[in-house]
């Protein structure tokens, strides 16, 4: 086992079969092997241009790694916990392919610590620009359900009290907001994966003439070479941050969730959810769960879970690497996965929502208490203080509670007996169509205001998404090899 390891030269004896099985990272970190060999020729490439290397054998290590890809691809390479890591599968399997020499000069220059965090760079940025494409195509879903449901009214709630009317399309707004925001923090962190951490080293870099520019241009970092190895090879705050971004929109979808399956519930009965995104009961043959969104809504909690693991991994870690480091890679997978698959969940929950306008309006009828705060309104709108106009609601309502009816069932004599402003046309603004429609202020739920919301955010998606093709095109060399078809399909 000796021959097969890169550090085995010091050691007289063999590692535990414990640690071999503890300390492989192999099963997990081999979804970084497209990342491994990309950033492998990059750096063969620059090794030749400083001439540490032939321009004979670099040819070979470039096509050994293209070659090496395609063999995992095709599930030729065999994984083995003795050889701890995707990197020294990609180089053992080289030198089946390339050779030994050329396998053996592969290396030079760089440690597996400036090479993991190359990796974990590179996955990170494919992964940030797909959670983004994501993100914004689950806020195009929630719009086109917004646009159906812009003049279909419902009681809007706080304290899951029934407060004021407003519509399905104000309330789906609602949580389209937070998504943009959660878009916008992961365009942030793109913006922070712009520095190429190859030639850091072990932790202080190399006295090999390395051009470090070399690689960060053709590997497409705007930023260019990171600025301290001991940084480049420690830090996972970048690691980190998108566990947190995953969980802050983790959490927006499970409110949302949360509201759908209430919404489809009895007691409810606003909408009805598509059988494609709901299970039944293995007893109760009437049942359709809402399993879709229970997940969204469970899954949620999972992604918290990584975000607090990789913060807490951190705390404590001196400078520089550490093998605790190594537990990164599976949280941070594990989040984006999960992520795709609750807004995918997302998605399919609510493209095939059907709204049920007759629920909806009874629902607005049976709580007309909600429109206590037009009556103030009212009265406001006739000279008297807010603070005067709310208690004359107030004092209306209870009336109306006592006297075992609804609110727009008051008549206008009652009324005028706790103030003489009311006139007949206080009814108008008891209507509650009429009072969502009166609610035309900048973001208000009126179905005008709502289209218009609507139609600037259909723009703000295309703004978006041609920010994340300008920012997630192919780098220089993924360019070149994709148009020479080198690339294994």
């Amino acid at each position: 086992m000796a021959d097969e390891r890169m550090w085995g030269g010091r050691f007289s004896e063999q590692p535990d079969a414990l640690l071999v099985r503890v300390n492989a990272s192999i099963s997990f970190d081999k979804r970084l092997v497209f990342e491994d060999v990309l950033g492998s020729i990059a750096h063969s490439r620059m090794l030749k241009a400083v001439g540490l290397i032939s321009e004979d054998i670099q040819s070979k290590i470039e096509g050994g790694l293209l070659e090496v890809l395609a063999r995992f691809a095709d599930g030729k390479v065999e994984l083995k916990d003795s050889l701890e890591d995707i990197h020294t599968h990609v180089e053992q399997d080289l030198r089946a392919t390339a050779g030994a020499e050329a396998a053996g000069q592969l290396h030079t220059g760089r440690s597996r610590n400036d090479q993991v965090a190359l990796d974990l760079a590179l996955w990170l940025r494919s992964a940030v620009g797909g959670l983004r494409s994501a993100v914004l195509d689950t806020i195009e879903t929630l719009l086109d359900k917004a646009e159906e449901g812009r003049t279909v009214l419902v009681p809007g709630v706080t304290h899951l009290q029934a407060a004021q009317p407003i519509t399905v399309g104000y309330q789906l707004l609602a949580y389209v907001m937070p998504l943009l925001r959660d878009e916008e923090r992961l365009t942030g962190l793109r913006g922070r994966l712009r520095y190429c951490p190859l030639g850091s080293g072990s932790l202080a870099g190399s006295p090999l003439p390395l051009d470090r520019n070399h690689v960060a241009e053709s590997l497409g970092f705007e930023g260019g070479p990171s600025l301290n190895g001991m940084d480049s090879v420690a830090a996972r705050d970048l690691a980190a941050e998108i566990c947190q971004v995953a969980a802050l929109t983790g959490v927006d979808l499970s409110r949302l969730a949360e509201d759908m399956i209430l919404w489809a519930s009895p007691g409810y009965g606003y909408i009805s959810l598509p059988d494609a995104c709901c299970t039944g009961s293995s007893l109760m043959p009437q049942k359709k769960n809402p399993d879709g969104l229970e997940l969204v809504r469970g899954k949620s909690a999972r992604l918290i879970a990584h975000a607090t693991a990789l913060t807490t991994l951190m705390k404590g870690l001196p400078m520089a690497y550490n093998k605790d480091l190594q537990e990164d890679k599976e949280a941070v997978f594990d989040a984006v996965d999960s992520l795709l698959d609750m807004l995918a969940l997302t998605r399919l929950s609510l493209s095939g929502v059907s709204i049920d306008k007759a629920r909806c309006a009874a629902a607005v009828q049976a709580h007309s208490a909600m429109m206590a705060t037009d009556l103030a309104d009212y009265l406001v709108h006739k000279g008297l203080p807010f603070r005067s106009a709310h208690e004359v609601a107030g004092q209306i309502v209870a009336d109306a509670e006592n006297s075992g009816m609804q609110l727009s069932e008051m008549s206008l004599k009652k009324m005028q007996e706790r103030d003489g402003r009311f006139e007949s046309d206080i009814y108008e603004w008891l209507d509650p169509e009429q009072s969502v429609a009166k609610r035309k202020v900048f973001g208000g739920p009126a179905p005008e205001e709502v289209a218009r919301v609507i139609a600037s955010l259909r723009a703000e998606l295309v703004a978006r998404r041609t920010k994340i093709a300008s920012e997630h095109k192919a780098f220089p060399l993924l360019e070149e090899l994709e148009k020479s078809g080198r690339l294994p399909g």
